[in-house]
């Protein structure tokens, strides 16, 4: 993702007037090699201001050596902002010129600036290049506080960032499934009926041997043909024995 596209119009202004501020001080206002007045580039990654003139020469040398940005045309991020306000030019040139002559000839300035930066031919033996200590520029630095503050609805999002934020635009919600009144499967508060249990078998029906059952059933039947009332059979018609 392309850091430069979370730096919004807002924070860059505060970076560029941080920079300004910067290039007024008085070990900024010359360039950090040839000494020329009003410098309006810089190196972010050594953490000087140089003038145009150096500040091609320190192209030619490759971003290995020198990442030459313009204080006023291109966009910085905070750490590189805040990188500047931690360096500057006679911190820097206290390591790179430690042993310089104090007259030495800057006229060719190429071979001076690779001889400085390439060769490190004026660095003192042993020394390790300035560098800030774990969160120092964090804590100290104006512009990590200020990118900080900046809100992210003024961020401009990024490349990729926006796309995911369109395509979840168009994800349309599943529409919910509507309850239907009534229905078991669906209605969570509908408990499962208990199926009923077959009748229980009586006392008196469970042994085929109960005589007490036989009595029942004869004492029923016997009251229910006494209900009907039937007439006694007529004597012609029962049969006789000769």
């Amino acid at each position: 993702m392309n850091e430069k596209a979370s730096v919004s119009k807002e924070l860059n202004a505060k970076h560029t007037k941080t920079l300004e501020g910067l290039l007024k001080l008085p070990e900024n206002r010359e360039c950090a090699d040839c000494r020329n007045k009003a410098p309006r580039w810089a190196s972010v990654n050594l953490g000087i201001f140089i003038c145009m003139q150096c500040s091609g020469i320190h192209r030619s040398l490759g971003v290995h050596i020198s990442k030459v940005r313009s204080t006023t045309l291109d966009t910085w991020l905070p750490e590189q902002v805040a990188f500047m306000e931690y360096m500057g030019n006679e911190k820097a040139n206290s390591y790179w010129e430690a042993t310089m002559p104090p007259n030495y000839d800057r006229d060719a300035m190429e071979n001076l600036i690779r001889a400085k930066y390439e060769e490190k031919r004026w660095v003192l033996n042993k020394s390790t290049e300035p560098t800030p200590e774990p969160g120092e520029v964090d804590s100290n630095s104006k512009s990590v506080r200020v990118a900080n503050e900046i809100s992210k609805k003024t961020r401009r999002l990024s490349l990729e960032e926006e796309i995911l934020t369109k395509q979840s635009e168009r994800v349309v919600a599943r529409p919910t499934a509507k309850s239907r009144g009534g229905s078991l499967d669906i209605n969570p508060n509908i408990t499962t009926l208990p199926s009923k249990s077959p009748p229980e078998r009586t006392e008196c029906c469970a042994s085929p041997n109960n005589t007490k059952c036989t009595t029942d059933l004869n004492s029923l039947l016997y009251i229910h043909d006494a209900k009907n009332d039937y007439p006694p059979p007529n004597p012609s018609c029962w049969a006789t024995f000769d």
